[in-house]
């Protein structure tokens, strides 16, 4: 028999090889003596946190931050919310206390029985709700759709005041002394209302001494001096001449000011001995391990500045500093519009990426090109010299609606500010601890690692936004 050798062979199908495999050794094998080079462990949930960047953060000692303003009246410019069956919408009564004339009134027998005289009314697209100049005779509660309000201006051309949505109201002076409506209303997109006619509240009025009485107290209480923003007025004289008596004042300050407490968010990191042992070269486990740890906290404190319903800035926001777009989509007049509530020193604008390039896309359409500005040698879009910076904790709703934030900050503009307390024991950054805890029978390193802070909006016109952000619409 004839031996056949076997070697690998070149592209032209000469032999390559002595007939016993490879000449030199594989890289493969060779790749077992050589040292890796390696990265850190890589993570996709690290976003460039600008929030927590941008915020001035003040040191709050104590754990709780209390913020004293001037005494404020209570407008009760809230918004209502209805429950739905099917097609049927009821207003839900307790939420009659929105209103500012019913502000504070409690008896539930009397609200039912006012939610009970709501009729439901469905209008069509571009259908005149209610006309200016018209005697006011009844309340219109906006339970679902847009509605713009517009007047006729000084040379009779039309003036856009702006949009209502979803829980606004219409009318509700009428209720009192039939006061004329001071502009028109036209739906905007097909819209369901509730309307109670002014007989009917005042049938409950009649049947109800208790509100009867509280009508009489929200009236006589009417005449408090107040300023533009609800807050007592301070008395004062000026463009005065000779010795008039000069008014008397001082400032009343809130009873009960708002107290902000320290949040937290927290874990426990799990490291087994044997692992920070032997597996410390060239990078220590446990150093990596709280990194990676770490950023996914920084992430959710975060996301909880943003969303928290105790402290979050969308939930903080006053109903007066809500705005809501125009057509649906971002546009720079929606953005002027939001400037024109933190008009005071706007520091920067904050949306999610997403809101971000529909605002860009409108501009296009409109051939205006955002200037791009340097903040810490990063490129950011701006508007009228005011950044827009990217959050992806903005939440994005099913609908793909969003909302755009804007803010003065700083403690000493009165803005928004961070809450955070350094120096705590086991400090490993700043208001954050890494806490040993134990070692457990299965030799289990356990550490607490905890991060505390919050933050507190000063005033209400420090924090604007602009809600029902349309995302993703093809015009």
């Amino acid at each position: 028999m004839t031996e056949t050798t076997h070697g690998t062979t070149d592209e032209n199908g000469n032999g390559i090889g002595n007939g016993h495999g490879q000449l030199s050794l594989s890289t493969e094998a060779a790749k077992q003596l050589s040292t890796t080079t390696k990265t850190p462990p890589q993570m996709q949930e690290i976003t460039s946190r600008w929030l927590l960047k941008l915020l001035p953060w003040v040191q709050c000692s104590g754990g709780v931050f209390r913020v004293n303003r001037r005494l404020t009246y209570t407008l009760g410019d809230g918004r209502i919310t209805f429950s739905t069956t099917g097609s049927e919408v009821r207003v839900i009564p307790a939420e009659l206390t929105e209103l500012p004339v019913l502000r504070g009134f409690d008896d539930m027998e009397v609200l039912e029985a006012l939610a009970g005289r709501f009729t439901q009314r469905e209008v069509a697209a571009g259908e005149e709700i209610v006309r200016e100049g018209d005697q006011g005779d009844r309340l219109v509660l906006i339970a679902h759709g847009r509605v713009a309000k517009v007047s006729q201006g000084a040379y009779g051309d039309e003036q856009d005041l702006g949009v209502l949505a979803d829980g606004d109201h219409l009318g509700e002076q009428a209720l009192i002394d039939g006061a004329t409506f001071a502009f028109s209303a036209r739906a905007k997109t097909v819209t369901t209302l509730l309307t109670l006619s002014r007989q009917d509240f005042q049938d409950i009025v009649e049947q109800s001494p208790a509100l009867r009485e509280h009508l009489d107290s929200r009236i006589s209480s009417g005449g408090r001096a107040q300023n533009d923003h609800g807050e007592a007025a301070i008395e004062m004289a000026s463009g005065h001449t000779g010795e008039p008596t000069l008014p008397g004042t001082f400032v009343d300050y809130e009873v009960s000011p708002r107290e902000y407490e320290l949040s937290v968010a927290q874990t426990i990191l799990r490291v087994h001995s044997r692992v920070s042992d032997l597996y410390n070269q060239p990078m220590s486990q446990l150093e990596q391990q709280l990194r990676l740890t770490i950023e996914a906290l920084r992430e959710r404190q975060e996301h909880e500045l943003v969303n928290n319903k105790e402290f979050g800035l969308l939930h903080n926001a006053d109903f007066s500093q809500r705005i809501r777009t125009r057509s649906g989509p971002p546009t720079p007049d929606d953005l002027d519009d939001l400037l024109a509530v933190v008009w005071k020193e706007p520091t920067f604008f904050l949306a999610h990426p997403q809101a971000i390039a529909a605002f860009g896309r409108e501009c296009s359409k409109r051939g205006v090109y955002p200037q791009a500005g340097d903040v810490g040698g990063h490129r950011v879009p701006s508007w009228r010299g005011v950044p827009i910076f990217p959050c992806n904790k903005i939440p994005v709703s099913g609908t793909r609606t969003t909302s755009f934030l804007l803010m003065r900050t700083g403690q000493e503009n009165q803005g928004v500010v961070g809450l955070h307390q350094t120096g705590i024991p086991d400090e490993y950054q700043p208001s954050l601890s890494v806490r040993f805890m134990n070692i457990n029978e299965k030799a289990v390193v356990s550490y607490l690692v905890s991060a505390y802070y919050s933050a507190a909006v000063l005033v209400p016109d420090a924090l604007g936004v602009l809600e029902d952000v349309e995302l993703g619409r093809n015009d």
